[in-house]
């Protein structure tokens, strides 16, 4: 796949909800996909839960699944320093492999997502990176 962005999510669910991978997993199966349509999940605590392979086309932002990576942080209102840890960790090491590729929020990407992942995932990058 030729990778052109690397797409940061919320899960939109409460912050003190605990949601894993197999959850979202039935979330999306009843959604009629395939399967979890992300390629990461980052647990509150910062742990690392697999999705979909990074060679599957993912599903998780309408008219790019083709062209990027998806990666879930678990919560809807503030996120961990945990998950910001592992998730600039995460980047940094799809950045090796996709260097050229673009770290946006899902927002980003589609209009009708705008407060996905509820944070400015471009001006955090710029500045953690």
């Amino acid at each position: 796949m030729d990778i052109k962005y690397l797409v940061v999510h919320q899960s939109d669910s409460p912050d003190d909800m605990y949601v894993d991978a197999p959850m979202i997993h039935e979330w999306h199966l009843q959604r009629k996909f395939a399967g979890i349509g992300y390629h990461v999940i980052i647990q509150r605590d910062g742990a690392i839960e697999t999705g979909r392979p990074v060679y599957w086309q993912g599903a998780h932002v309408k008219g790019h699944n083709h062209e990027s990576l998806g990666v879930c942080l678990i919560g809807k209102e503030k996120f961990t320093d945990e998950q910001f840890y592992t998730l600039f960790r995460l980047i940094q090491a799809w950045k090796m492999d996709y260097p050229d590729a673009e770290v946006v929020g899902h927002g980003d990407l589609d209009k009708d997502k705008y407060y996905c992942p509820g944070f400015d995932v471009r001006a955090w990058w710029d500045g953690a990176a």
